[in-house]
């Protein structure tokens, strides 16, 4: 069985997809292991409920992130995993992880990159008035949200609500990140 990781800061809802995904056999994987650095989120109860082991950590205890970093890699290595999918993981990867996994790094951005990079892509895009907005899977790199596009996927919309089009990505990520997350597997 292919073993991945999922790291994520907040509710979780793309853990989910995923999981539910390796669980049904729509992903020919495992989650062996969630990595959140936001010990009260959401998505720790999410990996407990699919029965993935979690590891949660406070960056405020570590002396620097390459310290947790290192933390981050023995673990991964130790659950033997392949793939590491970020969803939500709100903190820019670093040297350390970079140099152990780079290549087998892969985030969900809400936007079509390179348009609106960072945390709030969202809210940027429909400031901006955007018809077609979007998701990008990518590999991670040094940059912010500018490694190689792996998919995207657009969707057309005229409105300005936040709240409206929120499940609208969502509606899209699901279903791409699963896509992706088996081509990636089937390549390796």
């Amino acid at each position: 069985m292919r073993r991945i990781a999922v790291f994520a800061s907040g509710s979780g809802t793309n853990f989910e997809a995923i999981a539910t995904a390796c669980e049904q056999g729509a992903i020919p994987a495992e989650v062996a292991l969630m990595v959140c650095d936001k010990p009260g989120a959401r998505v720790v109860e999410r990996a407990a409920e699919h029965g993935v082991e979690a590891f949660v950590f406070a960056p405020k205890e570590y002396a620097s992130k390459a310290d947790f970093e290192r933390e981050i890699v023995r673990r991964l290595d130790a659950a033997g995993v392949e793939l590491v999918c970020l969803a939500g993981y709100m903190r820019i990867i670093g040297d350390v992880l970079l140099e152990a996994y780079g290549g087998r790094i892969v985030n969900i951005h809400p936007s079509l990159l390179p348009a609106f990079r960072g945390a709030h892509a969202i809210e940027q895009a429909l400031e901006y008035g955007v018809k077609v907005f979007g998701v990008t899977i990518h590999y991670v790199d040094a940059t912010l949200d500018g490694g190689r596009i792996i998919a995207q996927r657009a969707f057309e919309y005229d409105g300005g609500d936040i709240e409206e089009l929120e499940p609208m990505i969502h509606a899209v990520e699901y279903p791409l990140y699963i896509e992706t997350i088996n081509k990636l597997l089937k390549k390796k």
